[in-house]
């Protein structure tokens, strides 16, 4: 089942036009629209899955975020590159918060990062709605993970909170983020990744572009609408900053969607020229790369 939206999921604007239509790849197979919100500049998959019918569209082998098991090379790959980035990550949280604290990962797959931070300091606590991974993350934290935001207690709240690729999958968008903000310390920071739908892998491979992931991606970000994010919510970019192998994972995979017929060695090569190019033209604008990273405070 479908649900139309008739109002940015984001500023509430009526105002949007039809943009692209994407294929799932992945999954269905079914062609999806992206919208384009003329007011905030948000881009949104529309019609799309309702929250009771978007599970079956993230049941296939390579979501890898699900798993942390390697069972080909590419998910090798993904592991090795992962291992690195939480390290990143948790040196980026110290960074903002030497004495360390309350750190809740909103969307925390088997909570390998939350793991890791754990044993440097940090009090950890997850949310994590898919359930194989839930109980994944569980298996490490000893019950800190839940299914969703209305089950942390009242009382908790949290120095950083972060949504690493999670915001684009939220329905509740608004009010998801209205609660999370409510758990929020008042000099708390939240930190959000996303694909960026103007990077230049983006515009090579166009309708193949890995990022968009319709139907499980429900909205898509450019600088405009994460800049009308903060200020509907009252919060101020303080740092932001690129996620530099993104662009070669996400050129992997448009690769394979634009022919699935070439071979493994053709893929990665073209993929890491890609990812490469698009990290270096980015570095021009420092906005437009594959991925960024941004963080925000309370106003």
């Amino acid at each position: 089942m479908l649900e139309r939206l008739t109002k940015c999921p984001l500023c509430k604007s009526g105002h949007f036009l039809n943009s692209k239509v994407i294929k799932d790849f992945a999954v269905s197979h079914e062609s999806f629209s992206i919208c384009n919100c003329t007011n905030c500049g948000l881009k949104f998959t529309n019609p799309r899955p309702t929250v009771e019918t978007i599970a079956t569209y993230y049941d296939f082998p390579e979501y890898f975020s699900h798993d942390d098991k390697s069972k080909n090379l590419t998910q090798f790959i993904y592991q090795r590159v992962r291992k690195y980035a939480i390290s990143q990550k948790i040196k980026h949280l110290s960074s903002l918060k030497p004495t360390k604290g309350k750190y809740l990962d909103y969307g925390c797959g088997t909570g390998e990062l939350l793991y890791s931070a754990n044993k440097k300091g940090w009090n950890v606590t997850g949310i994590e709605p898919n359930e194989k991974a839930r109980l994944l993350a569980n298996s490490k934290l000893n019950g800190r993970i839940y299914e969703s935001i209305n089950e942390l207690p009242k009382q908790n709240s949290f120095d950083i909170i972060t949504l690493y690729h999670v915001l684009e999958h939220v329905h509740e968008l608004r009010k998801s983020i209205k609660k999370i903000i409510k758990h929020l310390e008042p000099d708390g920071y939240i930190i959000i990744a996303v694909p960026n739908p103007e990077s230049l892998d983006a515009v090579k491979y166009s309708t193949n572009w890995a990022g968009w992931d319709v139907p499980r991606h429900l909205y898509h970000f450019n600088h405009k609408a994460i800049q009308k994010f903060g200020d509907i919510f009252d919060l101020q970019l303080i740092q932001e900053s690129p996620m530099i192998f993104d662009s070669y994972y996400v050129s992997l995979l448009s690769e394979g969607y634009l022919d699935s017929k070439q071979s493994m060695m053709k893929k990665y090569w073209n993929a890491i020229r890609t990812g490469l190019k698009s990290n270096q033209e980015a570095s021009k604008s420092a906005i437009n790369h594959s991925s960024n990273l941004f963080v925000f405070k309370k106003k």
